[in-house]
């Protein structure tokens, strides 16, 4: 049986007394695109945050590759890892955040550059090679020496979704990457994340395009209340979902 790019169990999350997350299981196979959309305030942000240890779970599970992430086991029992130890673990998982978070001291390609050197100890030279054909393949090859306060905002989240590529990650997480950006130009990114979605890396995004989760998704998760109200192919929740929280979230989204 092949082993998940991702497998969170049971997760729960609170923030100041309010469940955020409430038992969510999230399987995601090598390759596989998945959508997750839902109302604001479902814990879908939140959810991204917790498969990548950026937040600590308060019970609960997230495995990459088979391998637990933030803790070890040891005699039944969960310990949490140094951050070091999380650190390197994150760098396996690609993460593309709403607001870009590009280091702004730094060109385009050396944002690319500076985590799989860093974090992963890999060559220079070579990552650098890497970088440059990731920025041709977001279409950005002749701003490898531009700074971010040079770029357009479609620009920048291009950029950083070639820096989630540079880490070679088995999964890459989207925080709704286009909410940040100008209508004019959503389509730019949404397009390379389809191209993406077609090259095998397992995806997870959450998205409010509809439309984009329709097209690209293998599967589609509904979020609400902190728990997984409907999952299916893109065709079963958004054409026809069963669950009536989807259907009124649907009907509003429209």
């Amino acid at each position: 049986m092949t082993t998940p790019a991702i497998a969170a169990r049971a997760i729960h999350k609170s923030f100041r007394g309010t469940e955020v997350l409430r038992g969510v299981d999230l399987t995601v196979a090598p390759g596989e695109v998945v959508a997750v959309i839902g109302p604001s305030g479902s814990g879908k942000s939140t959810l991204l945050r917790v498969l990548n240890h950026l937040e600590a779970q308060d019970s609960g599970t997230v495995e990459a590759d088979g391998e637990l992430i933030g803790y070890r086991l040891r005699r039944g029992a969960l310990h949490a890892l140094s951050d070091r130890r999380v650190r390197a673990q994150r760098a396996h998982i690609g993460f593309v955040f709403q607001q870009f978070n590009l280091f702004p001291h730094l060109t385009a390609l050396e944002n690319i550059v500076f985590a799989p050197v860093s974090a992963q100890g890999r060559d220079r030279a070579t990552v650098r090679a890497e970088a440059l054909s990731l920025l041709e393949c977001v279409g950005l090859k002749d701003f490898a020496d531009a700074y971010p306060r040079r770029l357009s905002g479609g620009q920048q989240q291009r950029v950083a979704i070639a820096r989630a590529l540079a880490l070679r990650p088995k999964v890459i997480l989207f925080d709704e990457p286009t909410s940040a950006l100008d209508p004019e130009l959503v389509g730019e990114v949404l397009t390379v994340i389809a191209t993406l979605a077609h090259q095998g890396t397992a995806l997870v995004i959450v998205t409010h395009e509809i439309g984009f989760a329709r097209e690209v998704a293998d599967r589609v998760v509904f979020l609400d209340g902190g728990k997984v109200v409907e999952t299916g192919t893109a065709a079963q929740v958004l054409d026809a979902p069963e669950h009536p929280r989807t259907r009124a979230f649907l009907a509003r989204v429209h």
